[in-house]
């Protein structure tokens, strides 16, 4: 046989064994479709969204287009599964080939199912949210945060299944291991049922304002699973843990019906009783007629001469705003504040200011001084 015979049945019989058996035709044939696949990917795509998008402009609600928006990421996956899956028919495989082809394209189309799916969950939570009259929102917010972690769960299960990995020696271990890590944190599990009572017993929302007296004072940004972000007045985040807020007095300032005015006004001893009348009457009348404050019987509110302190006599002043929303609270307050200038002013009186009173019962004479001899 002549030797240029030789070399090309060598080639042929590379070219037939290729790789683990399978010719180098077939791979290359399979290559090429993958790569024309991924090429076309973008085409055939955006040919698929266009049209999903020209359907859902025809509806008047946005919750398809929304639902839309999120499959789009898992749709532009469809090309790629579909080369696959083709490259996978070309070649000849079998045997274990086979079974690891089929399992690698079963593997892609659950990550497409359920990608779409913990998508999904963002658009379709808007129908949950019909459960916050029931619930309270940050309680809702943990429900679709707990949909998702359950379908990521379930997918990641699914691919364990598909390629022979039970799942339930593994959920057994970890409930051992859980064990295991519940002695040790014990914090984390106390932190996450105090989330949950904080949320059941609806102590404080998001936006709202709270103060925890030793601990914080801020507006709550996010109530988490182990613990509650706190955004204080200048700007500084706090992360409360919390059981902390679970096992302390927390003051909500968001929920106030009013705010309240709690003065005490003294003035001078010189001030007559027809004075102190007169002063009393007036700011009363002040309150009583101004729609900024609150009125009785819904609130109380007192104007009375309270006390006789070491410089003054006190005029209690104990009134509620209407408004709750702190800005206008200091504009009202300030109004108060100049009307009740003008009426202890006007009538004649003066605010007192604490002074100390020196009695002398003798001046010292023209006595001579005692004459006191050194010691020697």
């Amino acid at each position: 046989m002549p030797w240029y015979e030789r070399f090309w049945s060598e080639v042929k019989e590379v070219w037939q064994e290729g790789v683990w058996g399978i010719d180098i035709g077939s791979i290359l044939l399979a290559l090429l479709v993958l790569v024309l696949f991924l090429l076309l990917r973008k085409l055939i795509t955006r040919f698929i969204v266009n049209r999903l998008k020209s359907i859902t402009k025809r509806t008047k609600t946005t919750l398809d287009d929304q639902v839309f928006d999120c499959l789009e990421a898992p749709i532009r996956l469809l090309p790629m599964v579909l080369g696959v899956f083709l490259a996978v028919e070309i070649l000849p495989l079998d045997g274990t080939g086979a079974v690891i082809g089929d399992k690698v394209v079963k593997s892609m189309i659950v990550v497409a199912i359920f990608w779409g799916l913990v998508r999904l969950v963002k658009p379709l939570s808007a129908l949950l949210r019909k459960l916050e009259k029931v619930f309270t929102p940050s309680m809702v917010d943990w429900l679709i945060k707990a949909i998702r972690v359950a379908l990521i769960f379930i997918g990641a299960a699914t691919i364990l299944e598909l390629w022979g990995i039970q799942i339930g020696p593994i959920l057994a271990g970890l409930g051992l291991l859980g064990v295991a890590v519940a002695l040790g944190a014990q914090d984390l599990f106390k932190n996450l049922i105090s989330g949950i009572l904080i949320l059941a017993e609806k102590r404080y929302y998001k936006g709202d304002w709270i103060k925890v007296d030793g601990v914080v004072e801020g507006t709550v940004e996010t109530i988490g699973f182990r613990s509650t972000l706190v955004r204080r007045f200048d700007k500084a985040p706090v992360y409360v843990p919390n059981a902390l807020l679970s096992d302390n007095a927390v003051t909500n300032f968001s929920a106030m019906t009013h705010r309240r005015i709690y003065w005490k006004i003294g003035v001078k001893y010189s001030t007559t009783i027809e004075q102190l009348r007169t002063i009393r009457d007036q700011l009363e009348e002040y309150i009583l007629n101004n729609d900024d404050f609150a009125k009785p019987p819904a609130v109380s509110t007192f104007v009375r001469i309270d006390a006789f302190s070491d410089s003054s006599i006190d005029i209690m002043l104990y009134c509620f705003t209407k408004t709750t929303v702190w800005g206008d609270w200091l504009q009202i307050k300030e109004e108060l504040a100049y009307k009740i200038m003008d009426i202890v002013l006007g009538a004649g009186s003066d605010f007192a200011f604490p002074s100390t009173s020196l009695y002398v019962e003798t001046m010292p004479g023209e006595a001579p001084e005692t004459f006191v001899p050194p010691s020697q």
